[in-house]
């Protein structure tokens, strides 16, 4: 039997982080036994919020690096594929054929995009913007996929992905599977701030390849409950972000369970608690430091993943645009039209 498929990816702004990780790397990792997977580097996305030719000439380092931290967590590309999105011309024009199938309120209700818009400092919203799900949408299809690992902020975009494809299922015959969505464990990941997610444009992230040195600091200037000005002070442990991160990467669940008891209790200072948490991040950190460094070592390895990964998807592109094309009807047309150009051809001698 045909194994299902999944499609994920990243934008590639820059180094990945520990809310990547808990968002969805960890999952691609766990199901990449049970399911042919695509890992697409959308780089075609970087243009809605980040269009200056500066920042697409950073592209190619970004990817690169993208393509170690998916190595380093675990990432086989002997069997996943990852692949560079503006290198597969089909999903525009997928992305098309879709846009037509969702109306300007529907996408206007998906609060993400304000929220990027805003990030990105936008007075207004960039027609780009807008059909960011759709073009999302087309990247979910394009492969087929049946399950789509992601983080919090974009089940409502896997959500318009789903709609869109009954939608052409209904209009032209069952082209697309309806994919499901699997969320992370722990949702969006605080920032060390805990004002936001985690990310790099407000400087409140972890990222996979800091050294050990960086995380501690980073771990010690960690937001934690306001209203404790000692360590005798009970604490508030729920909305902690330092005890969001142990729950999610601390393994030694009696230590953690430990900490939470005495913090309650006013029985624990800050420092003990943030101590421990970057003991169990730079533990968890440790193989994944090396064996990016090992990858890292083999010069144009990163290219010739992405190199390898884009031909394979370009195959499964070619296949997909034109079973689309071919129930839209759309095929019939240019067919009609060319044997009748040849056959005028020939009469004319």
């Amino acid at each position: 039997m045909e194994r299902k498929r999944i499609l994920t990816g990243d934008r590639p702004t820059g180094k990945l982080h520990l809310g990547h990780y808990v968002g969805s790397l960890r999952n691609r990792v766990r199901l990449q036994d049970e399911y042919d997977c695509f890992f697409i580097i959308a780089d075609l996305h970087t243009l809605t919020t980040k269009p200056e030719k500066d920042n697409i000439e950073g592209l190619a380092d970004n990817v690169r690096s993208a393509v170690l931290d998916y190595l380093a967590c675990g990432i086989d590309p002997a069997r996943s594929v990852i692949y560079l999105q503006s290198a597969v011309p089909e999903v525009v024009e997928l992305s098309l054929f879709f846009q037509n199938l969702v109306t300007v309120p529907r996408l206007s209700r998906i609060p993400s995009l304000k929220d990027m818009a805003r990030g990105a400092g936008l007075d207004e919203m960039p027609f780009g913007l807008l059909g960011y799900p759709v073009l999302q949408a087309a990247d979910i299809l394009l492969p087929r996929a049946h399950l789509v690992p992601v983080g919090k902020d974009n089940v409502a975009h896997v959500e318009l992905t789903r709609e869109i494809a009954r939608r052409f299922n209904n209009l032209y015959g069952e082209v697309f599977p309806v994919p499901d969505v699997l969320e992370g464990e722990f949702g969006s990941l605080v920032g060390l701030d805990g004002n936001a997610k985690m990310s790099k444009s407000l400087n409140n992230a972890i990222f996979l390849s800091d050294d050990e040195k960086t995380v501690r600091k980073r771990v010690m200037s960690m937001y934690t409950d306001p209203n404790r000005v000692s360590a005798d002070v009970p604490g508030k442990v729920e909305g902690n972000p330092v005890f969001q991160y142990h729950d999610a990467f601390n393994p030694d669940k009696a230590m953690v369970e430990d900490l939470k008891t005495r913090y309650r209790a006013g029985r624990v200072g800050d420092v003990e608690v943030k101590e421990k948490l970057a003991a169990a991040l730079n533990a968890f950190l440790d193989p994944l430091r090396e064996r990016r460094a090992k990858y890292e070592a083999q010069s144009g390895l990163a290219d010739e993943v992405v190199y390898d990964g884009t031909l394979r998807m370009r195959e499964e592109a070619r296949a997909t645009l034109t079973a689309a094309k071919k129930a839209m009807g759309l095929s019939a047309v240019w067919n009609r039209i060319s044997r009748k150009a040849e056959d005028v051809k020939k009469k004319r001698g």
